[in-house]
């Protein structure tokens, strides 16, 4: 599937995406904070999480394409206690990021958890994914100090596309009745996601109203499900911060709870 976002897009929302995060951090009264869409994890817990996740994708960028796993970065500093120094090393772990992607650029191949049947295993996919990660755990962190706000537009949008294409595309067969899933964004883009004996493959189509090219006087297939509603709460449902009633759902709402339990790797 085509990408929305040109590589240098996606280095600048990360950027962004970052700043805003640490923006939630220096407002929160404490560190010790529940975190309301991450159960069980404190804002300190997220911190920890984005930072040192960000280093170690860094350095698993820098091995390159012989990389066998996530790198662990060597002489990382250990997180600071006071809040201004954890601010500077959020700031720090982003940069680190930003220079490793840079210097490789998008085509350089780089280990990835996803299988060849998904996104590329390059760098431009792993920009892809880490602008989600940052961009859902900024939202995270906004809810947390009652500051949310939703993911930018274009964040969102490449969001359900990059969702889509990476934690949900295989080749492992869909256990269930066959029949395909359509998502509809109320900014105007479309997906379909077909399940069937040859797994789980998505697509864009044109409009809600033409969900695929078909000849002269055929009717398009008809979803088994869809679901509708802005691209940010499109991502959210995705990634469970949101409930799936927050969207408009039609057809065999059963088939899209079942999307949601798949496991094709159990």
């Amino acid at each position: 599937m085509e990408k929305t976002l040109a590589f240098t897009d996606l280095l600048r929302l990360i950027d962004e995406r970052s700043t805003a995060f640490r923006a939630a951090v220096a407002a929160a009264p404490s560190l010790d904070v529940p975190v309301p869409t991450c159960p069980e994890w404190t804002l300190l817990d997220l911190v920890r999480h984005l930072g040192e996740g960000r280093r170690s994708w860094a350095a698993t960028v820098a091995a390159g394409p012989g990389a066998t796993g996530r790198c662990v970065p060597e002489g990382s500093p250990a997180l600071p206690g006071e809040r201004e120094a954890l601010l500077d090393w959020l700031a720090a772990s982003t940069r680190e990021l930003l220079d490793a992607l840079e210097e490789a650029g998008p085509d350089r191949g780089c280990w990835t958890w996803w299988e060849t049947s998904q996104s590329p295993r390059a760098c431009g996919a792993v920009a892809r994914h880490q602008l989600q990660e940052i961009a859902v755990h900024t939202y995270d962190a906004q809810i947390t100090v009652g500051a949310r706000q939703p993911l930018p537009e274009d964040v969102a949008l490449d969001g359900v596309d990059e969702f889509l294409s990476t934690c949900c595309a295989t080749t492992t067969p869909w256990p269930h009745k066959p029949g395909p899933i359509d998502f509809h964004a109320t900014e105007g883009h479309s997906w379909r996601l077909s399940l069937d004996a040859d797994g789980a493959r998505p697509t864009r189509i044109p409009t809600p109203a033409a969900p695929s090219a078909t000849a002269a006087g055929e009717e398009p297939d008809a979803p088994a499900a869809s679901a509708s509603g802005t691209a940010h709460e499109l991502v959210l449902v995705m990634y469970g911060r949101l409930p799936l009633d927050t969207l408009r759902l039609d057809g065999d709402r059963g088939q899209i709870e079942l999307l949601q339990t798949w496991d094709p790797t159990a």
